[in-house]
C-alpha cells in the first residue's frame, strides 16, 4: 500500500517532504503518542504542514476513535495552533473516499461527517483546505467498481509476494492510487500559489510510473517511526 504523501515528491523539486503519515493512525492516537509533538519541534517558520485525518478517526476503538464536531476537531486544531505558534501554514486536507461500492454500482460515502467537521475548522480558524474527498469521490465514480481495482489495494492470489492469496482493500491506495491523489493535492497547491511556481513539477502530465514511487526498507522505517516520536503529557 502506499500514501499520497509518499508519492508528493514526484511533483515537488527544490523542496524537503517529510513524510509523517502512520498506517492505522486517527487524530487522536497521532497526537496523544508524540508524532505531532516531533513535527512541531522539527517545524521551522514557512514550512507548510498539510493535516489529513479522517479514515481511522471513525474506527470505533479506543485510542483512536473521535467525534467529528468535538474530539476531531479538538485535534485538528492542536494541528493547526501547533504549527501556526512555530511560524509554520497548516493546510488542512480532508481523507480521500474509500472505493466501496453498493449492488448497483454506485459509490458509497462511508466517511460521515469528518470531512464537513475538517471544513467548519477551515472556516472558523481561517486555514486553507485542500478538498480531496471531494475530488476522489468524483474520480472513483468515473473509474467504477472495476477501475478503482487498480487505484486501491486489490492483488489477485500470487501477484504480489506480501499477500500470497491476494487481496481487497478498499482503503489503502497502491502506488498508482497515491500518484493520482498526490497529484491533485500538489496542484492545489500550485493554484494556490503556496510554493513558489519553480517548485512544481510534472503535475499535468499523465506519465508518472508506479515505480517512481520510493520505498523505504524496514529497518529505516522501524527507525523513523521510533525517533520521529515524542513522549507527551496530554
Amino acid at each position: 500500500m502506499a500514501g499520497w504523501g509518499q508519492a508528493l515528491p514526484l511533483f515537488l523539486r527544490g523542496v524537503s517532504v517529510i513524510n509523517c503519515a502512520r498506517a492505522g493512525a486517527s487524530s487522536r492516537s497521532f497526537v496523544e503518542r508524540g508524532r505531532l509533538a516531533w513535527i512541531l519541534r522539527e517545524a521551522r517558520p514557512g514550512d507548510l504542514l498539510l493535516v489529513s485525518f479522517g479514515l481511522i478517526d471513525m474506527k470505533r476503538c479506543a485510542g483512536r476513535f473521535t467525534e467529528p464536531f468535538t474530539d476531531f476537531q479538538h485535534y485538528l486544531r492542536r494541528c493547526v495552533d501547533g504549527a501556526r505558534d512555530r511560524g509554520a501554514h497548516p493546510v488542512l486536507v480532508t481523507s480521500q473516499e474509500r472505493g466501496v461500492f453498493d449492488a448497483q454500482g454506485n459509490l458509497r460515502r462511508l466517511l460521515g461527517l469528518y470531512p464537513l467537521a475538517m471544513k467548519e475548522i477551515a472556516e472558523t480558524d481561517s486555514v486553507p483546505l485542500i478538498d480531496l474527498n471531494e475530488w476522489s469521490v468524483r474520480r472513483w465514480r468515473r473509474a467504477g467498481p472495476h477501475g478503482t481495482r487498480r487505484i486501491f489495494l486489490h492483488l489477485e492470489p500470487g501477484e504480489h509476494p506480501n499477500f500470497p492469496e491476494g487481496v481487497a482493500d478498499h482503503t489503502h491506495l497502491r502506488a498508482s492510487g497515491a500518484i493520482e491523489c498526490a497529484r491533485f493535492v500538489a496542484g492545489e497547491l500550485q493554484d494556490r500559489a503556496m510554493l513558489e511556481p519553480d517548485h512544481f513539477t510534472r503535475v499535468e502530465r499523465p506519465d508518472v510510473l508506479e515505480d517512481s514511487v520510493a520505498w523505504l526498507e524496514d529497518h529505516d522505517f522501524d527507525e523513523l517511526t521510533r525517533t520521529r516520536t515524542l513522549e507527551v503529557v496530554i
